[in-house]
């Protein structure tokens, strides 16, 4: 007898664009944000956990630069 088990697929809700250019390090949005999705690399942010998003949109709220753009992915929207 084969037992099968189905594990919960999480599908992300939200993406996290960083616009480099305008990205001064001052590492703000990563300092917010309560998921642990940004990281510092180069003096620059880096999504490393887009899973983790939520969506809080703590870093595109308080990043000095308008460096960040948080946007919701369309499948979300379906589910």
């Amino acid at each position: 007898m084969t037992i099968i088990k189905f594990m919960a697929v999480k599908t992300r809700k939200f993406k996290v664009d960083i616009n480099k250019m305008w990205c001064k390090g001052c590492e703000i949005c990563v300092a917010f944000c309560p998921k642990n999705v940004l990281a510092m690399e180069n003096g620059k942010a880096k999504v490393i956990n887009p899973d983790a998003c939520t969506g809080c949109l703590l870093c595109e709220i308080y990043c000095p630069d308008f460096a960040l753009k948080v946007i919701k992915l369309k499948d979300a929207e379906n589910k």
